[in-house]
């Protein structure tokens, strides 16, 4: 057998000691539009995560909480300030190395689900390691174990339309885990899914945190979802107004 002695995934990139932060963020500025028109979505935002912090990003409509999402993915590049993802500034990256660096090291969680409809479940989680070019069996084990970690072994052949939403969602967790990210960044995961089937979601998230080592920042409107946050950060009007530590809950407690 041909030993795999292809780089692991966001080799390039720096991500520092365990000591050190895995996100910084450094008074970010960005607006949208221009003159009269302009909206200001950020205003001089500021902070840090820590390595293993599952953080809950709060706000209303409007906030600035997607824009920050985006700003932080490297889907965006901000007005003035900084990304820095482990030992790496974004700004500092080319185009090419902005697209490998969210294709290794930072899963995205959507709304919207983003699952490819004529895909199985399996075939859907493989798609990151299909795009590294992943060796066949390191990609089925790893969808196999994905799969399993977020409650959908048996799955495996179920197109997204034969799932519930929230079998859609924790599908869309599984492939945003399939690249071992160091970051995942999740945007209001729960908005399309009922209260209870939410809160599994979301415990889930929190589960994945943990096995998996992922620092996570996740966006949510509902105040039942904070508790199950390290932290959480509340944005009004492009600033953030708290920054508040919690205690966290056992997620098998009612």
């Amino acid at each position: 057998m041909t030993e795999n002695t292809s780089p692991a995934p966001g080799a390039a990139f720096a991500d520092g000691t365990a000591d050190e932060p895995m996100l910084r963020v450094e008074d970010l500025h960005h607006s949208y539009g221009a003159g009269a028109a302009t909206v200001h979505a950020l205003r001089g935002v500021s902070f840090v995560v820590r390595r293993g912090e599952l953080v809950a990003l709060k706000g209303r409509s409007g906030s600035g909480k997607t824009t920050l999402l985006h700003l932080i993915g490297g889907l965006d590049s901000p007005r003035s300030g900084r990304v820095v993802v482990g030992r790496t500034d974004l700004s500092a990256l080319s185009g090419s190395e902005l697209l490998e660096l969210r294709r290794d090291r930072i899963g995205f969680v959507f709304q919207s689900f983003g699952l490819i409809p004529i895909l199985t479940a399996a075939e859907n989680v493989g798609v990151p390691l299909r795009l590294r070019r992943a060796e066949p069996r390191e990609r089925e084990e790893r969808v196999a174990l994905l799969l399993a970690l977020v409650g959908l072994a048996g799955h495996e052949t179920q197109r997204p339309a034969e799932l519930s939403g929230g079998q859609q969602q924790r599908v869309a967790i599984a492939r945003a885990l399939a690249n071992r990210p160091a970051l995942l960044l999740a945007d209001e995961p729960t908005g399309q899914l009922d209260a209870a089937t939410g809160l599994a979601v979301m415990e889930l998230l929190r589960a994945v945190v943990r096995s998996e080592g992922v620092t996570a920042l996740v966006a949510t409107h509902d105040p039942h979802l904070l508790g199950l946050a390290d932290r959480v950060l509340e944005l009004s009007d492009g600033v953030v107004v708290e920054d508040e530590a919690r205690t966290v809950r056992d997620p098998g407690s009612r």
